[in-house]
Formats: C-alpha cells, sequence, structure tokens
C-alpha cells in the first residue's frame, strides 16, 4: 500500500471494546514487541469487520505525534506512549524530520518545528517517548 503517511505497521487485532459511537480498538504490531491503540467509530469498525485476530495496518500521520524529552514525574492522556531512541534528525527548511527506533524495534518518523526541535535540544541518541493520540491512529483492512 502507498500512503503519504510513512508510519505503517502491520498487526493484529487483540481486542475490539464496542461503545456507543466509537470502538477502541487494541493491535499488536507484527514485531510482536509493541501494542498500539485506535479510536474509531462504530460504523467503521462494523464495516472493516474488526474482530480479534483480524490482520490489519495502522497508519500514523508524522506531524501527529508529540515527541516529550525528560518525562519523569509526568502522566499524559495519550494512550499510545512509544520510548525510543533518535536515531537521525533532518533538517526540511523550518521542519525537521525525527527518525526513532522504539524500544519494540519498530521506526518511526515524526515532523517537528525547528523551533520544537531546538527547545527540545534535539540529538541523535537522545531517548524520547513519541506520544499519540488514539483516534489520530487509523486502521485499514485488506478486503
Amino acid at each position: 500500500m502507498k500512503s503519504s503517511a510513512r508510519n505503517q505497521y502491520g498487526g493484529t487485532v487483540l481486542s475490539v471494546k464496542n461503545g456507543a459511537v466509537n470502538d477502541e480498538i487494541e493491535i499488536l504490531l507484527d514485531s510482536g514487541n509493541t501494542r498500539i491503540t485506535s479510536i474509531t467509530t462504530s460504523a467503521a469498525s462494523k464495516s472493516m469487520a474488526l474482530e480479534t485476530g483480524k490482520k490489519v495496518v495502522a497508519i500514523v500521520k508524522e506531524d501527529w505525534i508529540v515527541l516529550v524529552k525528560d518525562a519523569e514525574g509526568y502522566r499524559f492522556s495519550s494512550r499510545n506512549h512509544f520510548p525510543g531512541t533518535v536515531v537521525s534528525i533532518k533538517e526540511i527548511g523550518v521542519m525537521r524530520e525525527v527518525n526513532m527506533r522504539l524500544v519494540g524495534g519498530e521506526s518511526l518518523t515524526s515532523i517537528i518545528t525547528a523551533d520544537a526541535a531546538k527547545s527540545l535540544d534535539l540529538n541523535t541518541g537522545d531517548e524520547l517517548i513519541a506520544l499519540l493520540k488514539a483516534p489520530m491512529v487509523f486502521i485499514c483492512v485488506k478486503e
């Protein structure tokens, strides 16, 4: 599959928690080490026949990820917390492309402003947490 989002992860649905309007979908990525949670409408969940054991792809746009450094003592409202290490930082005008290797082994790309990278004093080798709200995780299935 081709998409404008570089963060695409194959996985298997671990659980589906049905709600009145939205469903919470927990996915185990193919690496077997990382879980990601998505919130999708119940209608979308039903149309994709999401159920435990179904193979899916989770898609995350680079600019939806919040990077946090030195987070000790803080709790976050996002369901998805991905600790990892910065492997590269690429300058793109006033933006920075930050590539991380997650603890589970997956790669993750985030796009942040140059000002944000500067305020984080971001360098290769830094330990970060990538935060992602569950509604920002798209799920797709092959027909």
